[in-house]
């Protein structure tokens, strides 16, 4: 099978601006001028993250919707990251996964933030996601998701990229950095998390720390600066790993109820 390449876009967000976000990351987007596999833009991408969801909200298939769609058809590769959607009365904190060919499927954050109220704004997900792209497993998770450690359990190798797109603040940077690897290593498989820089409309400070890691916990790729972090996962060397280190195999089971 071919590697995986991802072009993950760690960026500045304009706070509650979705035309100018839009605008901006395409701008970013075209910058990408290898081939790449999957483009990822961060949690709340066209707002920042943000309780006040009116008037920002969108219906699927509107703005945002045919942004993603376009921009996956031009640059023929998928696009992925969360927005606020508003659907059958709720609002979401919603991951969108654009295919080029308009296919796309969604995901709604499992874990909202209490200490931000997000769960009094927001409606929880109910079903994890794992979608196949060229040859590859993929699970998309969201920012608070990463300290949950049961929702992302890859017992039986369901996937190959555990990926995360988040607003995950300075302050509590290195439970990020440190949960990202651990993820990696409990679910023998590649993890990936896209964070955002800069400071938001609540004056919170964002540092990046954008990484990839490996089955065996080696940071692949990190950086805490505005910019496109371009990457390349091996096949061969995770389907090597897991043959000499099957410990999926001796994973406890149990379902979430």
């Amino acid at each position: 099978m071919q590697d995986l390449k991802l072009a993950l876009i760690q960026s500045d967000i304009y706070w509650h601006q979705i035309d100018a976000n839009l605008a901006m990351f395409e701008e970013k987007i075209w910058q990408i001028t290898e081939p790449t596999d999957i483009i990822v833009l961060p949690e709340m991408f066209q707002t920042g993250f943000t309780m006040e969801h009116e008037g920002l909200s969108e219906p699927m298939n509107l703005t945002s919707f045919k942004w993603m769609k376009q921009m996956a058809a031009q640059k023929e590769a998928v696009v992925t990251g969360s927005y606020i959607v508003k659907e059958g009365g709720k609002t979401f904190n919603r991951l969108v996964w654009m295919q080029p060919d308009g296919q796309y499927k969604t995901y709604d954050k499992r874990h909202l933030f209490r200490m931000a109220n997000e769960h009094s704004h927001f409606a929880e997900g109910v079903d994890r996601l794992v979608v196949e792209w060229r040859g590859w497993k993929i699970c998309p998770l969201i920012c608070y998701d990463l300290r949950f450690p049961v929702w992302s359990r890859n017992v039986n190798l369901e996937y190959d990229l555990l990926l995360y797109v988040a607003n995950w603040p300075a302050v509590r940077v290195n439970a990020w950095d440190t949960l990202l690897k651990a993820r990696a290593m409990e679910n023998v498989a590649y993890t990936v998390g896209l964070n955002r820089v800069g400071k938001d409309g609540k004056e919170i400070e964002y540092n990046g720390h954008t990484g990839a890691y490996s089955p065996k916990g080696e940071t692949l790729a990190f950086s805490e600066e505005e910019e496109i972090v371009n990457l390349t996962l091996s096949r061969s060397s995770l389907d090597d790993f897991r043959e000499k280190f099957p410990a999926h195999l001796d994973a406890d089971q149990f379902r979430i109820e």
